[in-house]
């Protein structure tokens, strides 16, 4: 390994209510809890699943009543899916409310087939059907 290369490791968000956020997480993404740490002002909980080494961070600091701001730059956290329309139903039945799935097409070929849903904090979240550079 090129000791120049970095791994991917985790991506961290700020939450509001963390209980709200993990039982989220684990409904809409199939993530657990793999590692939590508390300390006096703020939470720290790492998800993820089978699927992949990479976590997402959530932290939590306690004392924080107002919501965050994603600014202008946040866009989505993406993850693939093996069968993009039921995982649309199924979270349609969690009430999750995602967006229509679209299809994108790049030079006449089908580059993706997508939706989004929101967390609890409205952070967007990507699922795209499992294919072509998107495994």
């Amino acid at each position: 390994m090129n000791t120049h290369t970095s791994k991917l490791i985790h991506t961290m968000i700020r939450v509001r209510d963390l209980d709200t956020s993990i039982a989220f997480y684990q409904s809409a993404l199939g993530l657990e809890i793999k590692e939590q740490f508390i300390f006096d002002g703020f939470t720290l909980t790492y998800l993820g699943n089978q699927a992949s080494d990479f976590e997402l961070e959530l932290t939590y600091n306690h004392d924080t009543g107002t919501e965050y701001s994603h600014g202008s730059g946040y866009g989505h956290i993406a993850v693939c899916v093996e069968d993009i329309e039921e995982s649309f139903h199924r979270l349609t039945m969690l009430d999750m409310k995602p967006t229509d799935i679209k299809h994108l097409k790049h030079k006449d070929s089908h580059l993706a087939s997508f939706f989004f849903i929101q967390d609890p904090d409205g952070y967007k979240i990507e699922f795209l059907q499992r294919s072509g550079r998107y495994r």
